[in-house]
C-alpha cells in the first residue's frame, strides 16, 4: 500500500529545498517575463541592458545616435536595416552577461565585449561571441566560426543551437582574464585572455594585423550588423 507524508510534513521539506536553492535561483536569470528583473535577479546584482521598449542605453559604434536600422520589433531589439554596429554607452571590465537571440535562415551576427573605438570596425578591437544559423550558413560549416564560437579563436563542444524561430539563450562570463562561452544552458569553451595560448591564437588568425586586438581590459558591449535581420531581448547583465 502506497504511504504519503502528511501534509505539513510535505509544506516543511519544500520550504527547507526552496531555502536551499535560494542562492542559485537568485544567480540564474530568465526567471520572469521578457525584458524584466524579477526581485531575485535585482537582488543577486542584475541589471537590464534592454528594456523591451526603447533603445535607451544603446547607440551606434563611434557614433552618439542609435542608427535607424535598429529598431524594437515585438520585444526585441532588431537589426531591420542597414544601420551598422551598436554598443552599450556604459562599459564593463569582470560581469556576467545573459541574453536571448534568434536569427533567420542564413542569418550571422555577433556579440563583443571590451570593445574599444580607436579602431575603424568592432571586430578589430574586440573578441566576439558568433551568432549564425548553423544549418544555413557557410560559417556552420567550421567550428570555430560557429554558433558560440569564440569567432576563429576558440571552437565550441558541439552544436546547441534551438531550430530556427526559436530563441537561444547565451552566456558570456568575463572574470579578468578568464572568458566562459555558454547556450541554452551548455558551456561550449572557455579561454585565458593575453595567456600564451591566446597569443599564439590572435598571431595566426585574421586579428593578428591589429596590434590592440583583445587587450583591452573594459570596454563597451557591442551587437553587429552583418546584413541579418536578427533579434535580440532579455539582455541582462551583473558586474563581478
Amino acid at each position: 500500500m502506497r504511504q504519503t507524508l502528511p501534509v505539513a510534513l510535505r509544506i516543511l521539506l519544500c520550504a527547507v529545498v526552496i531555502a536551499q536553492m535560494g542562492p542559485a535561483l537568485a544567480a540564474a536569470p530568465g526567471q520572469g517575463a521578457a525584458n524584466t528583473l524579477t526581485p531575485a535577479e535585482k537582488a543577486a546584482g542584475w541589471r537590464l541592458l534592454f528594456d523591451g521598449a526603447t533603445t535607451a542605453g544603446w547607440r551606434g559604434f563611434k557614433k552618439t545616435e542609435m542608427p535607424a536600422g535598429w529598431t524594437i520589433e515585438a520585444g526585441a531589439l532588431t537589426r531591420t536595416g542597414a544601420g551598422g554596429d551598436i554598443v552599450t554607452v556604459d562599459q564593463f571590465e569582470s560581469f556576467e552577461l545573459v541574453f536571448e537571440w534568434t536569427a533567420p535562415a542564413r542569418g550571422n551576427s555577433g556579440v563583443f565585449f571590451h570593445v574599444t573605438e580607436d579602431v575603424a570596425s568592432v571586430w578589430q578591437s574586440a573578441p566576439e561571441y558568433q551568432i549564425l544559423d548553423n544549418a544555413g550558413h557557410k560559417d556552420g560549416l567550421t567550428p570555430e566560426t560557429s554558433a558560440g564560437a569564440d569567432y576563429a579563436l576558440h571552437a565550441p563542444v558541439k552544436d546547441v543551437t534551438k531550430p530556427l524561430g526559436q530563441w537561444n539563450e547565451s552566456r558570456i562570463v568575463v572574470t579578468g582574464a578568464h572568458v566562459e562561452h555558454w547556450l541554452n544552458g551548455v558551456k561550449l569553451l572557455e579561454y585565458e585572455l593575453w595567456s600564451p595560448d591566446w597569443t599564439a591564437r590572435v598571431a595566426k588568425s585574421k586579428f593578428n594585423p591589429y596590434p590592440g586586438f583583445g587587450k583591452a581590459k573594459r570596454g563597451h558591449i557591442a551587437i553587429q550588423d552583418h546584413d541579418s535581420k536578427v533579434g535580440f531581448r532579455n539582455i541582462k547583465i551583473r558586474t563581478l
